[in-house]
């Protein structure tokens, strides 16, 4: 074989060069491989969507939440409170908006001591009864109140003088804040006053995980009924904590 002259050699490195460079191009230019979605990590699945009304939270959960219409003697209900409280118990007031105008001050002590506090209407009538305007004003006019007074007008909204909201109102409260209309899967039937005993006998034999209980403020036999309940809960096992932690 011949002798290779220094200008052969020099462009034979000048080629092997380019092709190297070209090469690394191509590496830099390259597409990455698409990533089939057989290769991708599952979504986790999303919760499953509330419903509109809401009669009870989890039942696989040691927790229930008694509510409480908010109305009448103001006494009955800082005793309700002082009682839920000496026992660890967070409730939730349902307000209704003239008793907040009589006893602002409750307002208050309801969020202070850890409480949720709702809206049961302004003036506490047979809602479902009522022409849109009219029971758009109801639903207003409370939260309005519960506005100024603690700067929300809270999480819950239950309907008065019925268990569940027609569409209508359901649709109204929704407009209004509150995404959902809080029902109740025991009545405790304490507005009838029918004695202490009678109180606590039926929210125990119905009460289990996820309940929302009926009660009222207002009834001597809730006062004296509920350190019963509370404490036989605290048998039981089951914590009795706010709505807003029932469905959290």
């Amino acid at each position: 074989m011949g002798r290779v002259t220094a200008t052969e050699r020099r462009a034979v490195l000048l080629a092997t060069a380019g092709l190297a460079l070209a090469a690394g191009c191509a590496t830099r230019n390259a597409v990455a491989p698409p990533v089939h979605a057989s290769s991708r990590a599952p979504a986790p699945p999303a919760p499953p969507a509330q419903p509109a009304q809401l009669t009870h939270g989890p039942r696989d959960r040691p927790r229930v939440a008694l509510t409480f219409h908010g109305g009448g003697d103001p006494a009955t209900a800082r005793a309700l409170l002082t009682e839920a409280e000496k026992h660890g118990a967070r409730v939730t007031v349902l307000a209704v908006g003239t008793w907040l105008d009589a006893h602002p001050d409750l307002a208050r002590r309801i969020r202070d001591g850890g409480h949720d506090l709702g809206n049961h209407t302004l003036r506490h009538l047979d809602i479902n009864a009522m022409s849109e305007a009219e029971a758009r004003a109801e639903i207003a006019g409370c939260a309005e109140r519960l506005k100024r007074l603690t700067g929300s007008v809270g999480s819950w909204f239950r309907p008065s003088r019925t268990p569940t909201a027609s569409p209508l109102v359901t649709r109204l409260a929704q407009e209004a804040g509150y995404p959902h209309v809080l029902s109740y899967d025991v009545d405790s039937l304490d507005f009838t006053s029918p004695g202490a005993a009678a109180v606590a006998r039926k929210v125990l034999a119905e009460i289990r995980e996820g309940s929302v209980v009926s009660l009222h403020f207002g009834y001597d036999d809730t006062v004296a009924a509920l350190p019963v309940v509370l404490e036989e809960l605290d048998r039981r096992g089951l914590a009795a904590v706010t709505t807003t932690e029932l469905f959290s």
